[in-house]
């Protein structure tokens, strides 16, 4: 079959960035990784690309394929071009990182973030003689986080660290998860009230790239959703994120809907001065599209504010959603 290529070059010492184009006749079983190298090893020399096992083990090959994060050892050629055998595939680096030539991405700032979360378990007390005995079930739940193979897919196409570079960004957490909600660990709140502040799980969009891109199913966003649950049953709340959600939640609880007047005022503090006139031209935007009704200018919770029709429901809804709280599995050492 032929397959059309379009890869980006990029040479960082030069500031030069460009696109090349290569059509090459090969099987139809081909994966873009086999047709990378088939370019490198007979049309060019000079291209650039990372890989390792061909296998979708070691995360070498990650790059953009068609404007999303991608293993090249996994996406077959024929796929790409199903809809369309004329179709271009468009090759490029992984975002959010510094390229150092062509499709290979400078990976410091994806470990920098790593190191930061502590991914690690860090026990307490006496270490038993053989093993801590961990229960099945817990270790269950943190199957899906210990599959991650450290590509950088969710890390290259986070909407949030594209704006905001102290995002510890979605690979880091999912780590910080791993260790945070392991039994043997002992240091829970403390991880929790540092992943709290700036940069970290409150920061998150929700926007499920991250979800979308993985090749290995770890849901880094689901990660950061059940972070966000333990902080708020460990009672740390003293920050917009955690106020956020409450307010959320009080305004759903007490007339139904979302009231968007006090989102702001109730996340970042009435008198956030800065923070509030920050907002402002937000709010005047969002006034004239008529998504701040001024019907909804009482608190949540105070006589008078608006609830709709059938709030028993509504109410029961937010109650069992609140009675579904993330416990921690007990662990126990096992002496030989």
């Amino acid at each position: 079959m032929k397959v059309k290529l379009k890869v980006k070059r990029s040479n960082p010492e030069t500031g030069d960035s460009s696109y090349s184009k290569y059509e090459i006749e090969t099987e139809n079983s081909v994966t873009l990784l086999d047709a990378l190298i088939q370019v490198r090893e007979y049309e060019d020399g000079t291209l650039a690309l990372r890989c390792s096992c061909r296998s979708a083990i070691c995360g070498s090959c990650s790059m953009r394929v068609d404007g999303r994060a991608r293993l090249a050892c996994r996406a077959k050629v024929i796929a790409l071009t199903r809809d369309n055998p004329e179709h271009e595939i468009v090759v490029e680096p992984m975002g959010n990182m510094p390229v150092i030539k062509d499709l290979v991405n400078d990976m410091e700032s994806f470990w920098s973030k790593m190191r930061q979360v502590d991914p690690y378990i860090k026990p307490e007390g006496p270490t038993p003689e053989a093993e801590f005995r961990v229960p099945n079930e817990a270790m269950i739940d943190l199957t899906h986080v210990m599959n991650c193979i450290m590509c950088g897919a969710c890390v290259s196409d986070c909407t949030v660290l594209e704006v905001d570079k102290n995002f510890i960004a979605p690979a880091a957490l999912a780590k910080a998860y791993r260790a945070t909600a392991d039994p043997r660990d002992d240091h829970e709140h403390d991880r929790l009230e540092k992943l709290s502040e700036y940069g970290g799980i409150w920061d998150c969009t929700r926007c499920n790239m991250c979800v979308e891109v993985c090749p290995k199913g770890v849901a880094p966003m689901n990660r950061i959703m059940q972070l966000r649950e333990m902080a708020l049953e460990a009672g740390i709340k003293g920050n917009a994120g955690a106020r956020h959600t409450g307010i959320f939640t009080k305004s759903i609880e007490d007339g139904g809907r979302l009231n968007e007047i006090w989102m702001v005022p109730g996340s970042v503090g009435m008198f956030n001065v800065p923070r509030m006139m920050k907002e402002m031209p937000g709010a005047l935007k969002m006034l004239r599209a008529g998504k701040l009704p001024i019907g909804q200018v009482i608190p949540p919770g105070f006589p008078g504010s608006h609830k709709m029709h059938g709030m028993d429901r509504v109410r029961n809804v937010v109650r069992k959603s609140a009675s579904l709280k993330p416990v921690k599995a007990e662990v126990k050492a096992h002496d030989a």
